[in-house]
């Protein structure tokens, strides 16, 4: 009996240090965006129609369904209610608010993309040229945010706070979803709003409109968006989520590679409905987002992020960001990404 007990022990020490077999469930990943091109859960399921071999454990250990949120707030708000898993529009101010506010045990597990480098997009705050000529000019108006929390949304209070206002007492801020933020603008319903690709190009060719101050202005290089979860679903999840880094390190490489980078830009048009010829000139090049190539944050950047944050009063205190970071897994999934 006890050789019997030894060996039925054994064998299932063995089982359990197999990878996932292939009738095992994939993890479901439930994956948040407001946005593309910068993130990256939208584009997931139609990739192995372009590339077979990117996403090579997508399928098998996990799968993705993308849940489009508006911004950092609204990703915040649904991992507290365990509606998403991983949040994939978190700001630095959503891992503050995460840990100091909803009292959430999380983890930021990669990078989506950094904004503000030197050569790389800078995110513009754009107005109207007849009625604001400077920040001053914002007093009394109504700034358009995509979501509060988000990184415009912190951008905006740092902005007004340096030029000594305060909401609500001097300004309003009105959250509009991004492909709706020109229109805004232009008919008077908002007097500043935040422009991503590729609506910041549409804006440029509008005379009577330009760009007031950047992210940049207010942080200097930003964190702008992670990858974070609750620290017991990654824990529990870390083979699966460590696939799914692995796959997107895969896929950064792919879309910059100048061979690929046509057929990336193929799967964008085809997605988003916009011409090919809207993109060419710039998405993923060093005019687009950077992104980093092991899906690595910056720590210390991430940490200044916060201090910044903090020295302006958007958030009552900072924190110490680094117990709440961690790269084991990218570096795990880096270090297998040979080709």
């Amino acid at each position: 009996m006890m050789k019997r007990a030894i060996v039925a022990s054994a064998l299932t020490l063995f089982a359990a240090s197999l990878p996932m077999s292939a009738n095992a469930e994939p993890v479901k990943l439930r994956v948040d965006w407001s946005t593309i091109p910068g993130q990256f859960a939208p584009l997931i399921a139609t990739l192995p129609k372009y590339a077979p071999d990117v996403y090579r454990h997508y399928g098998k250990s996990y799968v993705v369904e993308p849940v489009r949120l508006q911004g950092g707030g609204a990703s915040l708000t649904a991992l507290a209610a365990d509606q998403i898993d991983i949040g994939g529009v978190v700001s630095p101010q959503t891992v503050v608010l995460a840990v100091a506010e909803a009292k959430l045990d999380v983890k930021v597990i990669g990078q989506v993309i950094t904004t503000e480098l030197p050569g790389y997009l800078f995110t513009r705050f754009w107005v109207r040229k007849a009625d604001v000529k400077s920040i001053n000019d914002l007093r009394g108006k109504v700034i358009a945010v995509s979501s509060r929390g988000a990184n415009v949304d912190s951008t905006a209070h740092i902005m007004m706070a340096r030029a000594g206002m305060q909401e609500p007492q001097n300004y309003q801020i009105a959250e509009i979803r991004f492909p709706a933020m020109i229109a805004a603008l232009e008919s008077r319903k908002v007097d500043a709003v935040p422009l991503v690709p590729p609506f910041d190009r549409i804006a440029a060719k509008n005379p009577d409109l330009a760009p007031l101050f950047s992210v940049g202005d207010a942080f200097g290089p930003v964190e702008t968006l992670m990858f974070m979860g609750k620290t017991s679903f990654v824990e529990k999840n870390r083979a699966a989520l460590v696939d799914f880094l692995e796959d997107n390190i895969r896929m950064r490489r792919w879309m910059t590679d100048p061979k690929t980078r046509p057929i990336a830009i193929k799967q964008l048009s085809d997605l988003t409905k916009i011409p090919e010829s809207e993109y060419s000139d710039w998405v993923y090049t060093k005019d687009d987002y950077y992104y980093h190539p092991q899906a690595l944050v910056n720590v210390d950047r991430l940490q200044s992020n916060v201090v910044t944050l903090k020295e302006t009063g958007v958030i009552p205190a900072a924190i110490d960001i680094k117990p709440y970071v961690d790269m084991s897994l990218a570096q795990e999934a880096a270090a297998r990404v040979k080709d």
